[in-house]
């Protein structure tokens, strides 16, 4: 049955438009308006929000739920009726129900990673780029972002289908690169090596800086202070994360070394793959050539015997020696 929508509804979601804030919350609207333009529901809600004092207006989500309801009536006709029911007729296909036989998963009802990931808005260190609304996410069992990533790869496998992870492999990929970029701009910044002072802790406790003298040019006894030098410790994590990603350049083909093959290489045949012959196969095909050039012999046999010029020069050379 509708809902009535003619009537001020008494709980509804806000959300503060403060960039320093951004809470969602559910509350009993402080404040409501007439809106006759909005003809499913005429009415506006504001609210002061529980964290910054500000006022908060309707969250948009709801406010487009609300008129979708209002203007989703489904057939009303017999006809209609009849011709959605038709159109169930063969639904849902095994494709179909490999796609949506994840939705409860997805939404929450049966995901596993509740266990783990209990739902807590703001609870974890993702949770402040996440751009799932806080009210939502409070009412889920799990997490809403690890139960999608937990129903993606248990789809993956089930239907050992791995494009369906494209996306998020894709982005990690991407991640992995930007961080890569983040670690360069650094090595860069800082220079390629580091250096420190030498110092040890006299037995009161007190730092001494290693120091030497030497006498310059004028006679003059200076001091200058011993340092260790050092290559730039984010060297290791670049080198490390280049190979395990395949962006070294021997995977990718770009050293000299696999440049210089591959022009050596370049016009000749490629031996692999040339299928080589069996012992056996070798020797069939030799018998049918053979017994091939037989019947070509055989024939030109018989294409002598009927040549006119040979029949008369046999005649010939018979009437000679007779």
């Amino acid at each position: 049955m509708a809902k009535d929508r003619s009537k001020p509804l008494s709980n509804i979601t806000f959300h503060c438009k403060q960039a320093s804030c951004c809470q969602s919350f559910e509350a009993e609207p402080a404040r409501v308006e007439d809106e006759p333009e909005q003809e499913h529901h005429p009415f506006l809600y504001f609210a002061p929000c529980p964290k910054c004092g500000g006022e908060c207006e309707q969250v948009y989500w709801q406010k487009n739920a609300m008129k979708a309801h209002a203007k989703a009536t489904g057939p009303r006709t017999e006809e209609g009726k009849a011709a959605s029911a038709a159109n169930l007729k063969g639904h849902p296909t095994r494709s179909e129900s490999l796609r949506t036989r994840f939705n409860a998963m997805k939404h929450g009802l049966n995901a596993r990673t509740a266990t783990y990931f209990p739902a807590k808005p703001d609870g974890y260190a993702f949770c402040k780029s996440c751009d799932v609304d806080r009210v939502y996410c409070k009412a889920q069992p799990a997490c809403v972002k690890k139960t999608e990533l937990f129903m993606l790869h248990h789809a993956a496998f089930e239907q050992q289908n791995p494009r369906v992870l494209g996306g998020i492999y894709a982005d990690l990929q991407a991640s992995i690169f930007a961080v890569l970029q983040q670690i360069l701009q650094t090595i860069i910044a800082d220079g390629v090596k580091i250096t420190t002072p030498e110092f040890s802790y006299d037995k009161d406790g007190n730092c001494i800086i290693a120091q030497y003298q030497y006498q310059n040019e004028s006679g003059e006894t200076k001091s200058r202070i011993i340092t260790n030098m050092e290559a730039h410790p984010l060297f290791r994590p670049l080198g490390e994360m280049l190979s395990r990603t395949g962006l070294s350049l021997s995977d990718m083909g770009m050293t000299a070394k696999v440049i210089e093959a591959d022009e050596a290489e370049m016009g000749k045949l490629n031996n692999g793959s040339v299928q080589r012959e069996e012992l056996g196969d070798y020797q069939r095909r030799q018998v049918e050539a053979l017994e091939g050039l037989r019947s070509v012999m055989d024939r030109a046999g018989q294409s002598m015997a009927r040549d006119p010029v040979l029949i008369e020069h046999k005649e010939q050379m018979a009437g000679d020696n007779g």
